[in-house]
């Protein structure tokens, strides 16, 4: 729903003028449900680590199993939800008649990046979050204004300094391609989308060894 309810308030708003959004490549109802979807995805990817462990705590301290399986189970409910709103993706070309192109193929991979970078970034907050309640109750606060520094609602912008902070902004070349394979075939980016890739694919190793070597301690504060 909340990519629907998005959609609908931003095109009234674009068709009566009060907001100048710019030209998008894709009809514009689709391009923010199809934006929209990545984005939950991307949060719920950051939000997992900390809800998994948040939620786990009165068994991390009674019961001894791998602690990275309470990860694994959040990025598998990640992956089931946004098979939730392929449902929609699916019926967003089908209403609009996008074409699908053979690069479709590639956008899964796109995805899984995408997400590799919310998960990490929730690796390195979990261990933290599980000690102090603070850091989830602050984190809608992180990413309210980083989803406007993000081209979900908006093309990416090509100048100023408002376009450098989008582009620089990580989420922005792992959406724009994944949005990009799935639907024009056309990468704007591949650079900045690499570079992205491989940010989400060093953090997401650090922030595994960070959250395996500090969950002991964490465990056993808990405990105490």
């Amino acid at each position: 729903m909340p990519p629907v309810i998005t959609a609908f308030g931003l095109v009234l708003a674009r068709n009566t003028g009060v907001v100048n959004i710019g030209e998008t490549n894709l009809p514009y109802p689709a391009y923010v449900m199809f934006s929209m979807a990545l984005w939950q995805t991307f949060v719920e990817a950051l939000n997992g680590p900390l809800a998994a462990v948040n939620q786990a705590k009165p068994m991390l301290a009674k019961i001894n199993f791998p602690r990275e399986a309470i990860i694994l189970a959040k990025l598998g409910e990640v992956f089931f939800n946004f098979g939730i709103k392929l449902i929609l993706i699916v019926g967003l070309f089908l209403w609009f008649h996008i074409p699908v192109t053979w690069s479709v193929v590639l956008a899964p991979v796109a995805l899984v990046h995408l997400v590799m970078l919310g998960t990490a970034i929730g690796l390195f907050l979990s261990p933290l979050g599980a000690l102090y309640g603070d850091v989830s109750k602050a984190l809608p606060l992180v990413v309210a204004p980083w989803f406007l520094l993000t081209p979900v609602i908006y093309p990416v912008p090509q100048g100023g300094w408002f376009g450098a902070i989008v582009n620089w902004n990580p989420v922005t070349p792992l959406l724009v391609t994944t949005r990009e394979l799935a639907t024009t075939g056309l990468v704007s980016d591949p650079a900045g989308f690499w570079a992205a890739s491989g940010l989400a694919l060093v953090g997401l190793l650090v922030a595994w060894v960070m959250y395996r070597l500090a969950m002991p301690f964490i465990v056993e504060r808990m405990s105490s």
